[in-house]
């Protein structure tokens, strides 16, 4: 299996290995921050690439926003496009990155990483949000590959990973996915218990 270090995520932002970005914020999560009304929420988006989410949050008027990724190449480009808002972009490894939220935007960053971190992925999760904290956002609906990333999964297999350590919400397909993923993602709202 290739290693998913920070080597690797820089070399395919050079190279233009970007397939999952699609210029924009995509509709599942641009209306799931619709509906938030409390605009003082502490945010994270981690693995957050190219950052299309914090634009869209920001100009809905959230101030309190953290990006983080362990690639320097996105975090570069979200800074051209924010420039007063450098200091929240932040180069780090998840699994190493200290601080807790209110709510973590997922956008499929779970499904970039390796597999076997998976638990470690929400250990991390329940570590980062504060009491009744949430993540919400899309994992990738289909098989468990050895191939990628992306890598799938399905909903017994999240229900089964996050249930001792989060209130499952919402786990439902996702009826208004991208035209490209449509059938392929599930949206979610798991709570810290």
């Amino acid at each position: 299996m290739t290693t998913l270090n920070k080597k690797f995520w820089e070399n395919r932002y050079l190279n233009n290995e970007t397939g999952w970005d699609v210029g924009t914020i995509t509709t599942p999560l641009k209306e799931y921050i619709d509906q938030i009304e409390n605009k003082n929420l502490k945010i994270l988006i981690p693995g957050a690439g190219n950052g299309y989410e914090f634009d869209y949050l920001k100009q809905k008027g959230f101030l309190n926003v953290t990006v983080i990724d362990i690639a320097k190449h996105p975090l570069e480009t979200l800074t051209k496009r924010n420039p007063e808002n450098g200091n929240q972009f932040i180069q780090t490894d998840f699994f190493d990155f200290e601080e807790h939220f209110d709510l973590i935007l997922e956008q499929t960053f779970f499904c970039a990483l390796a597999p076997n971190l998976r638990t470690n992925y929400v250990e991390k999760m329940y570590q980062l949000l504060t009491n009744n904290g949430k993540i919400a956002g899309l994992l990738f609906n289909f098989p468990l590959t050895e191939v990628g990333p992306p890598f799938g999964g399905s909903k017994q297999e999240y229900e089964m990973l996050f249930k001792n350590k989060f209130s499952i919400k919402i786990l439902e397909k996702c009826y208004n996915s991208i035209k490209p993923r449509q059938g392929k993602e599930l949206f979610f709202i798991f709570e810290k218990k």
